[in-house]
Protein backbone atom coordinates (compact mmCIF):
# COMPACT_ATOMS: atom_id res chain seq x y z
CA UNK A 1 0.00 0.00 0.00
CA UNK A 2 1.38 3.49 -1.09
CA UNK A 3 1.55 6.33 1.10
CA UNK A 4 -0.44 8.55 -1.13
CA UNK A 5 -3.78 5.75 -0.83
CA UNK A 6 -3.00 5.27 2.95
CA UNK A 7 -3.76 9.13 3.25
CA UNK A 8 -6.59 8.44 0.63
CA UNK A 9 -7.82 5.72 3.23
CA UNK A 10 -7.53 7.67 6.36
CA UNK A 11 -9.08 10.93 4.92
CA UNK A 12 -12.05 8.89 4.11
CA UNK A 13 -12.60 7.11 7.47
CA UNK A 14 -12.01 10.67 9.15
CA UNK A 15 -14.62 12.13 6.49
CA UNK A 16 -17.43 9.20 6.94
CA UNK A 17 -17.17 9.72 10.77
CA UNK A 18 -17.36 13.73 10.79
CA UNK A 19 -20.75 12.67 8.74
CA UNK A 20 -21.78 10.44 10.98
CA UNK A 21 -21.21 12.53 14.20
CA UNK A 22 -22.85 15.42 12.69
CA UNK A 23 -26.29 12.79 11.94
CA UNK A 24 -26.23 12.24 15.45
CA UNK A 25 -26.12 15.91 16.50
CA UNK A 26 -29.14 16.12 14.18
CA UNK A 27 -31.23 14.61 15.78
CA UNK A 28 -30.56 16.65 19.01
CA UNK A 29 -29.45 19.48 17.71
CA UNK A 30 -31.68 19.61 14.84
CA UNK A 31 -29.67 21.60 11.18
CA UNK A 32 -28.33 24.63 14.04
CA UNK A 33 -24.98 22.61 13.70
CA UNK A 34 -22.23 23.35 15.82
CA UNK A 35 -19.24 23.07 13.90
CA UNK A 36 -17.02 23.39 17.25
CA UNK A 37 -19.13 20.08 19.02
CA UNK A 38 -18.74 18.37 15.63
CA UNK A 39 -15.34 18.52 15.61
CA UNK A 40 -15.15 17.85 19.30
CA UNK A 41 -17.14 14.44 19.38
CA UNK A 42 -15.30 13.64 16.41
CA UNK A 43 -11.67 13.58 18.37
CA UNK A 44 -10.29 17.02 16.31
CA UNK A 45 -9.76 20.48 16.57
CA UNK A 46 -12.39 22.57 15.31
CA UNK A 47 -9.61 24.09 12.79
CA UNK A 48 -8.74 20.34 11.60
CA UNK A 49 -12.38 19.91 10.56
CA UNK A 50 -11.95 22.60 7.98
CA UNK A 51 -9.43 20.55 6.44
CA UNK A 52 -12.61 17.80 5.56
CA UNK A 53 -15.36 20.57 5.25
CA UNK A 54 -14.97 24.05 4.12
CA UNK A 55 -17.91 25.11 6.60
CA UNK A 56 -21.03 24.57 8.34
CA UNK A 57 -22.99 24.82 4.74
CA UNK A 58 -20.57 22.09 3.30
CA UNK A 59 -21.23 19.50 6.05
CA UNK A 60 -25.18 20.57 5.19
CA UNK A 61 -24.85 19.99 2.17
CA UNK A 62 -22.95 16.45 2.48
CA UNK A 63 -25.70 14.95 5.17
CA UNK A 64 -28.09 16.59 2.54
CA UNK A 65 -27.13 14.34 -0.10
CA UNK A 66 -26.64 11.64 1.81
CA UNK A 67 -30.27 11.48 3.25
CA UNK A 68 -31.55 11.90 -0.64
CA UNK A 69 -29.34 9.00 -1.71
CA UNK A 70 -30.31 7.03 1.11
CA UNK A 71 -34.13 7.83 0.84
CA UNK A 72 -33.68 7.06 -2.88
CA UNK A 73 -31.55 3.59 -3.17
CA UNK A 74 -34.15 2.34 -0.28
CA UNK A 75 -37.42 3.31 -2.63
CA UNK A 76 -35.91 2.02 -5.85
CA UNK A 77 -35.10 -1.43 -4.24
CA UNK A 78 -38.83 -1.01 -3.04
CA UNK A 79 -40.32 -0.12 -6.03
CA UNK A 80 -37.88 -3.14 -8.08
CA UNK A 81 -39.20 -5.58 -6.44
CA UNK A 82 -42.93 -5.44 -7.32
CA UNK A 83 -43.65 -6.94 -11.15
CA UNK A 84 -43.32 -4.54 -13.69
CA UNK A 85 -46.78 -5.05 -14.45
CA UNK A 86 -48.51 -4.19 -10.94
CA UNK A 87 -48.37 -0.33 -10.98
CA UNK A 88 -50.34 0.58 -8.40
CA UNK A 89 -48.12 -2.67 -6.17
CA UNK A 90 -44.93 -0.27 -7.24
CA UNK A 91 -46.55 2.83 -5.97
CA UNK A 92 -47.69 1.40 -2.72
CA UNK A 93 -44.09 -0.21 -2.35
CA UNK A 94 -42.41 3.18 -2.88
CA UNK A 95 -44.94 4.79 -0.41
CA UNK A 96 -44.08 2.27 2.23
CA UNK A 97 -40.62 2.94 1.24
CA UNK A 98 -40.75 6.16 2.20
CA UNK A 99 -42.94 6.29 5.23
CA UNK A 100 -40.66 3.57 7.02
CA UNK A 101 -37.68 5.83 5.90
CA UNK A 102 -39.13 8.69 7.50
CA UNK A 103 -40.42 6.83 10.62
CA UNK A 104 -36.71 5.67 11.08
CA UNK A 105 -34.61 8.81 10.36
CA UNK A 106 -37.37 11.49 11.59
CA UNK A 107 -33.68 14.06 11.90
CA UNK A 108 -32.59 13.30 8.53
CA UNK A 109 -36.56 13.51 6.73
CA UNK A 110 -36.30 17.05 8.31
CA UNK A 111 -33.70 18.15 7.40
CA UNK A 112 -34.61 17.28 3.79
CA UNK A 113 -38.63 18.12 4.16
CA UNK A 114 -38.60 19.71 7.09
CA UNK A 115 -38.43 24.10 7.57
CA UNK A 116 -35.34 25.60 5.19
CA UNK A 117 -32.43 26.06 7.20
CA UNK A 118 -32.06 29.93 8.03
CA UNK A 119 -29.19 31.22 5.94
CA UNK A 120 -28.54 28.09 3.71
CA UNK A 121 -28.97 27.62 0.03
CA UNK A 122 -28.80 24.04 -0.98
CA UNK A 123 -26.38 23.91 -4.44
CA UNK A 124 -26.89 22.94 -7.64
CA UNK A 125 -25.43 19.20 -6.95
CA UNK A 126 -28.25 17.95 -4.56
CA UNK A 127 -30.61 18.43 -7.46
CA UNK A 128 -30.19 15.29 -8.64
CA UNK A 129 -30.10 12.81 -5.80
CA UNK A 130 -33.10 15.13 -4.42
CA UNK A 131 -35.28 14.05 -8.25
CA UNK A 132 -34.73 10.12 -7.97
CA UNK A 133 -38.25 9.51 -5.79
CA UNK A 134 -40.31 11.68 -8.42
CA UNK A 135 -38.19 9.93 -11.68
CA UNK A 136 -39.33 7.12 -9.41
CA UNK A 137 -42.78 7.68 -9.47
CA UNK A 138 -43.09 9.45 -12.75
CA UNK A 139 -41.51 5.83 -14.52
CA UNK A 140 -44.49 4.18 -12.87
CA UNK A 141 -47.02 6.67 -14.36
CA UNK A 142 -45.12 5.96 -17.88
CA UNK A 143 -45.27 2.34 -17.66
CA UNK A 144 -48.91 2.56 -17.00
CA UNK A 145 -49.80 4.45 -19.59
CA UNK A 146 -47.27 2.65 -22.08
CA UNK A 147 -49.39 -0.24 -20.60
CA UNK A 148 -52.40 0.91 -21.43
CA UNK A 149 -53.65 0.50 -17.71
CA UNK A 150 -53.50 5.10 -17.39
CA UNK A 151 -57.35 5.44 -16.82
CA UNK A 152 -58.44 8.58 -15.18
CA UNK A 153 -61.46 10.66 -15.44
CA UNK A 154 -61.99 13.79 -17.50
CA UNK A 155 -59.10 15.86 -15.66
CA UNK A 156 -59.25 19.75 -14.48
CA UNK A 157 -57.67 21.76 -16.63
CA UNK A 158 -54.20 23.05 -16.25
CA UNK A 159 -53.85 27.02 -15.24
CA UNK A 160 -51.48 28.52 -18.05
CA UNK A 161 -48.74 29.53 -15.80
CA UNK A 162 -48.84 25.71 -14.26
CA UNK A 163 -48.19 24.45 -18.24
CA UNK A 164 -45.10 27.07 -18.59
CA UNK A 165 -44.08 25.12 -15.80
CA UNK A 166 -44.43 21.64 -16.75
CA UNK A 167 -42.94 22.77 -20.64
CA UNK A 168 -39.53 24.35 -18.76
CA UNK A 169 -39.72 20.29 -16.81
CA UNK A 170 -40.24 18.49 -19.73
CA UNK A 171 -37.24 20.62 -21.45
CA UNK A 172 -35.21 19.51 -18.68
CA UNK A 173 -36.45 15.74 -18.03
CA UNK A 174 -33.12 13.78 -18.03
CA UNK A 175 -35.00 11.13 -19.96
CA UNK A 176 -37.28 9.89 -22.52
CA UNK A 177 -40.56 11.40 -21.68
CA UNK A 178 -43.93 8.57 -23.47
CA UNK A 179 -45.19 10.08 -26.53
CA UNK A 180 -49.19 9.75 -25.91
CA UNK A 181 -52.05 12.11 -25.71
CA UNK A 182 -54.45 13.16 -23.41
CA UNK A 183 -54.03 12.09 -20.28
CA UNK A 184 -51.22 9.87 -21.38
CA UNK A 185 -49.34 12.93 -22.79
CA UNK A 186 -46.08 14.28 -20.77
CA UNK A 187 -47.50 17.44 -19.37
CA UNK A 188 -50.60 15.38 -18.34
CA UNK A 189 -48.37 12.68 -16.61
CA UNK A 190 -45.78 14.84 -15.16
CA UNK A 191 -48.58 16.77 -13.41
CA UNK A 192 -50.03 13.28 -12.07
CA UNK A 193 -46.49 12.58 -10.77
CA UNK A 194 -46.33 15.47 -9.42
CA UNK A 195 -49.94 15.06 -7.54
CA UNK A 196 -48.76 11.76 -6.06
CA UNK A 197 -45.25 13.35 -4.97
CA UNK A 198 -46.33 15.94 -2.79
CA UNK A 199 -49.46 13.80 -1.52
CA UNK A 200 -46.86 11.40 -0.06
CA UNK A 201 -44.92 13.53 1.17
CA UNK A 202 -47.69 15.48 2.59
CA UNK A 203 -48.70 12.03 4.47
CA UNK A 204 -45.47 11.19 5.60
CA UNK A 205 -44.74 14.52 7.19
CA UNK A 206 -48.04 14.94 8.68
CA UNK A 207 -47.01 11.64 10.71
CA UNK A 208 -43.34 12.42 11.15
CA UNK A 209 -44.03 15.86 12.48
CA UNK A 210 -46.82 14.73 14.66
CA UNK A 211 -50.11 16.37 12.95
CA UNK A 212 -51.68 12.86 13.44
CA UNK A 213 -51.60 12.77 16.97
CA UNK A 214 -54.76 12.79 19.13
CA UNK A 215 -56.03 12.07 15.76
CA UNK A 216 -55.36 8.63 14.19
CA UNK A 217 -53.77 5.85 15.81
CA UNK A 218 -54.29 3.69 12.87
CA UNK A 219 -51.19 5.08 10.91
CA UNK A 220 -50.16 2.13 8.79
CA UNK A 221 -53.98 1.33 7.97
CA UNK A 222 -54.83 5.10 7.70
CA UNK A 223 -51.76 5.52 5.00
CA UNK A 224 -52.07 2.81 2.79
CA UNK A 225 -55.63 3.85 2.51
CA UNK A 226 -54.99 6.98 1.74
CA UNK A 227 -51.87 6.35 -0.63
CA UNK A 228 -54.25 3.87 -2.19
CA UNK A 229 -56.75 6.67 -2.85
CA UNK A 230 -54.41 8.83 -4.66
CA UNK A 231 -53.78 5.83 -6.93
CA UNK A 232 -57.53 5.59 -7.63
CA UNK A 233 -57.16 9.48 -8.44
CA UNK A 234 -54.06 8.50 -10.38
CA UNK A 235 -55.81 6.02 -12.98
CA UNK A 236 -53.42 3.27 -11.56
CA UNK A 237 -55.02 -0.37 -12.03
CA UNK A 238 -55.20 -2.19 -8.34
CA UNK A 239 -52.71 -4.70 -7.25
CA UNK A 240 -53.24 -8.17 -7.89
CA UNK A 241 -55.06 -9.84 -5.23
CA UNK A 242 -55.45 -6.54 -2.88
CA UNK A 243 -59.19 -6.15 -2.01
CA UNK A 244 -58.09 -2.53 -0.99
CA UNK A 245 -59.10 -2.53 2.61
CA UNK A 246 -55.92 -4.39 3.52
Amino acid sequence: MTAKTLRERVRAEITEEIRAVARRHLATEGANLSLRAVARDTGLVPSALYRYFAGRDALLTALITDAYEVLADAVEAAEAAVPRADVAGRWLAVCRAVRAWALDNPAEYALIYGSPVPGYAAPEDTVGPASRVLLTLSGILFDSAEAGQHAVGRARPLPTAVREDLARLMNQWPGELPQGKGPSSPEALLAMALTLWTHLFGLVSFEVFGRLNNMIDAREEYFDHQVRIVADLAGLAAPHGADGGA
